[in-house]
């Protein structure tokens, strides 16, 4: 029995008496038309991974007639204009829920806002519904129906369904390059009120890893992550320049039957498929299946997890769980920080005030793989950062910046000098087993700051 999400109110069901090619004809309209419906103090929600393109930027043209408009964008990933400078404020109130390269400045300078949440909360209502939920306009992408009536999310399914169900109006933008997979990544088109194709549109991939020559320094941390996982464990890899790597750079290549259960299935995670590395012979759930939220990697990645049944894409609010993850043995979660204090708070989000990132699923499973039997949490971070200036193991995290990660959920740290074992430890153990894989240019500055911490008690 898969965990849902209780208490959202669902206003749209399938009709599967109806005439659905009728309904897919009659409703199919231009970008324009379908956003005309958008208006002034409307909740305006983008669907969670690829943003529809054409209605986007259809509504954006739409600045100068429409006012007090609040947008919600999960996960900046395109560019409409309202990113650029805070004249569009009368127009469109923009809350992001990750910080993205698009949206940083404006996150930083107050234009756009930031909407503090972990994955894993959208599953809470009592404590507040998750903004795509509800909401008087929903827009998102599909596939074409297919003979049955039903379309698919393509390689991301995170939220859609139960924004699609719980929606006023549901706008969707037809993407002919959209995969299909196994799981809950279906929509039936008389859940769906209007649709607009978009032949210009290019099938999406999720990576932030190149194709080019591995780097030294992956090649590293996947040295050092091969001694941490087992044969027979269950991996779930979070985004991240390091972790991302740590398929391509043979951080698994000597072990056998692993199982993935994962929120973005990294570049290269379908070779270790195709290898025989990763059967999921062993998994305690969902036994010889790839579970994920989102398909991410190459274009070879998804082409290869395009109707293939050992992949099935769930909700966000099921997989992003720890209630979910913990119910695998021996789970190990991997995930990438940007800095670690010396008691072992490890932020992935902020440093100070500057929001670089945001929490996303980290903080569950992180905590899945504590409560998972024999599970296993490992955070990963450079040493320095890109420019060897600063330290990112830190005596203390800067006033104002967000813990994803407190000490008491801390369990393994990875740098490339080596692995701090953090459970059960002092808070003395945590300081000298983490200045212990700092770089060394900083080692001497974090045990003076240690000496003077227990000194001062």
């Amino acid at each position: 029995m898969f965990h849902r999400a209780q208490g959202f109110p669902i206003t749209r069901k399938a009709d599967l008496n109806a005439d659905w090619r009728k309904h897919y004809e009659s409703r199919t309209v231009d970008a324009q038309t379908a956003i005309a419906h958008v208006k002034s103090g409307d909740s305006v929600a983008f669907c969670r991974g690829r943003e529809p393109e054409a209605l986007g930027l259809a509504l954006a043209a739409r600045k100068d007639d429409l006012r007090n408009v609040r947008i919600s964008l999960p996960q900046p990933g395109r560019d409409f204009g309202w990113y650029d400078d805070e004249s569009w404020k009368s127009s469109f109130l923009v809350t992001v829920g990750l910080s993205t390269g698009l949206s940083r400045e404006g996150i930083n300078q107050g234009w756009i806002h930031f909407r503090v949440n972990a994955d894993f909360s959208w599953s809470t209502p009592e404590l507040g519904y998750n903004p795509s939920y509800g909401a008087d306009v929903y827009l998102v992408e599909i596939s074409p129906p297919d003979e049955h009536g039903y379309c698919s999310f393509g390689a991301s399914v995170w939220d859609k369904p139960t924004a699609v169900r719980t929606a006023k109006l549901v706008l969707a933008e037809v993407n002919p390059s959209m995969i299909r997979t196994f799981g809950e990544n279906f929509v039936h088109v008389t859940e769906i009120d209007y649709f607009v194709h978009n032949q210009a549109s290019t099938g999406w991939t999720i990576s932030r890893t190149p194709k080019h020559e591995i780097p030294a320094l992956a090649k590293r941390f996947a040295e050092l992550a091969s001694g941490l996982v087992r044969s027979g464990d269950t991996i779930q890899m979070g985004l991240g320049t390091i972790t991302e790597w740590l398929p391509r750079a043979g951080a698994f290549d000597n072990l056998t039957d692993l199982g993935l259960f994962t929120e973005i299935t990294p570049r290269g995670t379908t070779a270790l498929v195709k290898d025989g590395v990763i059967t999921n012979k062993y998994k305690t759930i969902h036994t010889g299946k790839c579970i994920a939220a989102a398909a991410g990697g190459g274009r070879n990645d998804v082409a290869f997890i395009n109707g293939n049944p050992k992949f099935e894409l769930y909700t966000v609010d099921y997989v992003v769980n720890p209630v979910t993850a913990a119910q695998h043995e021996n789970f190990v979660a991997m995930n990438q920080g940007l800095a670690v204090d010396l008691a072992g708070q490890a932020t992935a989000e902020s440093l100070g005030s500057m929001q670089y990132s945001g929490a996303g699923g980290q903080p569950a499973m992180a905590l899945g793989a504590l409560m998972s039997k024999g599970g296993r949490s490992i955070l990963f971070l450079p040493s320095t950062s890109n420019d060897g200036k600063k330290s990112r193991v830190l005596p203390e995290l800067p006033q104002g910046t967000a813990v994803t990660v407190p000490r008491y959920m801390t369990d393994i740290v990875v740098t490339e000098y080596g692995v701090a074992h953090m459970r059960w430890k002092t808070l003395q153990e945590r300081a000298n087993a983490l200045i212990a894989i700092a770089h060394p240019d900083f080692r001497k500055e974090l045990g003076d700051y240690l000496k003077r911490r227990f000194i001062s008690l």
